[in-house]
């Protein structure tokens, strides 16, 4: 796709459902010919975003002792391995941290306690701490502050067992110049794990938090919602009401054909 294509349909996007809050844009980008249910097949990789993700991703460290001052002076949320139990016997606390953060970084020698106490709340949702994004870091670890910050332009590409990737590249704030530049290298990116390439592309739309999809070379998307009139279901038959009544009507017919014994007189 051209980028002509991509400005063209991210200003008629912005234009034509604005809301008092900034929304953010979405690439969704449909495959054909593969079969994405083969591991081998599935594709996932994170990276860093030319223009910026548009606002700030919030990022917390599971971290000790060594680490506990670099991480208190640069992330949003720190978790010292001191207060992992209070962590684990409370899921609500848990699952606030995971709505509140997009990344979360932790210290490589503590990762089993932190997949012990953590791992099933934020493996379910995709956001345990990930070597890719470069987020388990050594004990001895100058670069917090670097690695934060990178974060903050960080995105992650993924299919899962459906042949589509849906990802955010920006906000309505930023240029369209900006998000474009966000897309094509996201599209580039994704063209060197193709197999075919561009022949593995079926379509790509963009669209805003609250808008319709607007599909890269037709326009916006206008479903069709059908309505299905319900018929209406005949009551089902009681047929042992009838097996009942039979019976007992032949119980009295043979009740009252039974002969009566004869009485001999002595």
């Amino acid at each position: 796709m051209e980028k002509k294509e991509f400005l063209e349909a991210l200003k008629a996007v912005k234009e034509s459902n604005k809301r008092k809050f900034s929304q953010t844009i979405d690439l969704i980008i449909n495959l054909k010919g593969i079969d994405f249910k083969k591991d081998e097949n599935k594709i996932d990789f994170f990276m860093t975003l030319p223009s910026g993700r548009g606002k700030k991703t919030k990022v917390c460290a599971f971290v000790d002792k060594e680490l506990s001052k670099q991480a208190k002076e640069t992330c949003d949320f720190v978790v010292t391995r001191d207060e992992f139990p209070k962590y684990s016997s409370n899921k609500k606390s848990v699952k606030s941290l995971l709505r509140e953060c997009s990344f979360f970084i932790a210290q490589a020698n503590i990762m089993t306690e932190v997949a012990k106490n953590f791992g099933k709340t934020l493996g379910a949702k995709g956001k345990m701490p990930n070597p890719k994004a470069g987020c388990v870091v050594p004990p001895e670890f100058p670069a917090m502050a670097g690695l934060v910050k990178r974060l903050q332009s960080t995105t992650r590409i993924l299919t899962k067992n459906e042949p589509s990737i849906k990802v955010a590249v920006g906000t309505e704030t930023m240029k369209e110049e900006e998000i474009v530049e966000n897309i094509l290298a996201i599209q580039s990116q994704l063209l060197h794990l193709l197999p075919q390439q561009e022949n593995n592309i079926k379509d790509i739309y963009i669209k805003s938090t609250m808008g319709v999809p607007y599909k890269i070379g037709t326009g916006f998307v206008k479903k069709e919602i059908k309505v299905v009139e319900k018929k209406p279901q005949p009551k089902p038959e009681v047929k042992h009401e009838h097996k009942v009544e039979v019976k007992k009507e032949e119980h009295k017919e043979k009740k009252a054909e039974k002969p009566k014994k004869e009485v001999k007189e002595k």
